[in-house]
């Protein structure tokens, strides 16, 4: 079948349907074969930018019934997430293509599971697909709610019975701030140690008192670009951290929205809670992290700061503990485009859904800040005009202008998002996102998403479509837990 071989990689011709198909399960070496190859001929596949394990290659197929499996690494292998048969060849994936290229694809099994092998475009993972006795089925798998139920009760029970102690490592450092610090040598300390919060400790009242967050520096910089700002520039270099606080209050009073997401208490933890009233404490307090402190003396006078604990090391416990039984908790194996969790790009027909926060390069540097204020959100995806990822914009970033206080000569309306991406880092390639951006695809199972999560510094990741890495949806660890305590 010469025409198909021909095609291959490129676009459809006359009669024929484009199909990409994609192999996330990583390798040295992929190819294709199927039915479409007389199964003598093996097609390359390559990884896709910035997921190196995950290879593809897009055909133009005839229309009709398809039989197709992978070589890996000089192996045979199908996707066992994907609609697969016994046949002449072993078991193999297979895929139906309509007659005219412009409808819905639809995918022809007796096992209706899904995956991310055979992606014919964005929507294969929630469309509708015909089996032989032309029943419609969902092809998205589906989880009864007592698994659900057994699954969420078992992460429940583990988190229920450990603590807090046993996310202290063996060394390390934690800092925190005094609150008589200058607000400027605060944000530059932040910056040089490349940490987004610290709590504050007050030495006339012995005791930490509250904590100073990347947001902070948002709000302060919104304020100094401000016509007419309460807040001065040289009065920022001289303002404490504590003087800073009550700016702060009092700026916030004004707008009950603000001051209600602002003006909260210390949230603290023992080394001895068990690691799931410290995740709803995160949760419910909508912060990043809880001071982990202790105190010899029946007052509590002179508490020690153990740790800061986050979601990430809560989830780096949680992988750990379940990584040889995963199977034995259906959640896990669910790809999370099933799943009620995370935020996705709306969909046609979706209007009430929360529209996911995106911006171009070149916007502006107060846009940003005024969605993460307005938004709530901690990052923001940064896409080209065809909504492919290019990087990604965080809170923590804005620490990076204070290194030799940026911030006092920049215009937040002037400097651009990329502009402000390069300021605490070497220059960034558009096209080539790096580690800052970390990935994954709807088809991905929970299981798999959760391990990713769970590596040193990964707080979100962003859901891309396999070839294009078009924005589909964020993740983050927060929503994690959110869904699996709910």
């Amino acid at each position: 079948m010469d025409y198909a071989r021909e095609s291959c990689g490129a676009g459809a011709g006359k009669g024929l349907t484009p199909a990409r198909f994609v192999w996330p399960y990583g390798g040295r070496s992929v190819y294709l074969s199927g039915s479409f190859t007389g199964w003598s001929e093996h097609w390359p596949m390559t990884p896709v930018e910035g997921c190196p394990t995950v290879f593809q290659t897009i055909c133009s197929l005839p229309p009709g019934y398809h039989q197709y499996k992978f070589i890996v690494d000089g192996e045979w292998r199908h996707d066992e997430h994907q609609p697969f048969v016994t046949g002449n060849y072993g078991i193999v994936n297979t895929v139906l293509l309509n007659r005219e290229p412009d409808n819905n694809p639809a995918v022809l099994s007796s096992h209706t599971t899904s995956g991310s092998s055979m992606d014919v475009d964005n929507e294969t993972f929630q469309r509708v697909v015909r089996v032989s006795d032309n029943t419609l089925h969902d092809p998205l798998p589906k989880i009864s709610e007592a698994d659900l139920e057994a699954s969420r009760h078992r992460i429940s029970a583990f988190l229920s019975t450990h603590l807090a102690y046993e996310l202290l490592p063996e060394s390390g450092k934690v800092i925190a701030l005094d609150v008589d610090l200058p607000v400027k040598q605060a944000f530059h300390i932040l910056y040089e140690q490349g940490i987004s919060t610290a709590p504050l400790w007050d030495f006339s009242k012995v005791q930490f008192v509250g904590v100073l967050s990347a947001l902070d520096f948002i709000l302060i910089m919104r304020e100094l670009g401000k016509h007419g700002s309460n807040l001065t520039e040289e009065e920022l270099e001289g303002h404490t951290i504590s003087a800073w606080k009550q700016t702060k209050l009092y700026l916030t009073s004004q707008s009950i929205d603000h001051g209600k997401m602002l003006s909260k208490r210390l949230v603290q933890a023992g080394p001895d809670e068990n690691l799931k009233d410290v995740t709803l404490k995160i949760l419910q307090n909508r912060i990043a992290t809880v001071p982990v402190t202790h105190s010899t003396s029946d007052d509590g006078s002179y508490p020690q700061l153990l740790y800061l604990a986050s979601l990430s090391e809560v989830l780096k416990l949680v992988c750990r503990y379940f990584r040889h039984s995963a199977s034995s908790l259906p959640i896990l194996q669910l790809p999370i485009c099933s799943l009620p969790l995370g935020t996705w790009v709306p969909k046609i027909g979706e209007p009430n859904r929360q529209p996911l926060a995106m911006l171009r390069p070149n916007s502006s540097l107060s846009a940003a800040l005024n969605l993460f204020v307005q938004a709530e959100v901690s990052s923001i995806p940064i896409v080209d005009d065809n909504d492919s990822l290019l990087d990604v914009y965080s809170r923590s970033d804005i620490t990076a202008l204070a290194k030799d206080k940026i911030y006092t000569h920049i215009n937040l309306e002037e400097m651009t998002i990329h502009q402000a991406l390069q300021l605490g880092q070497e220059p960034l390639s558009y096209g080539s996102a790096g580690q800052r951006c970390h990935m994954c695809l709807r088809s991905d199972s929970l299981h798999k998403v959760m391990e990713r999560l769970a590596k040193p510094g990964v707080r979100r990741a962003v859901i891309v479509e396999a070839g294009s890495k078009q924005v589909e949806g964020i993740i983050s660890v927060g929503d994690i837990f959110r869904f699996l305590l709910s």
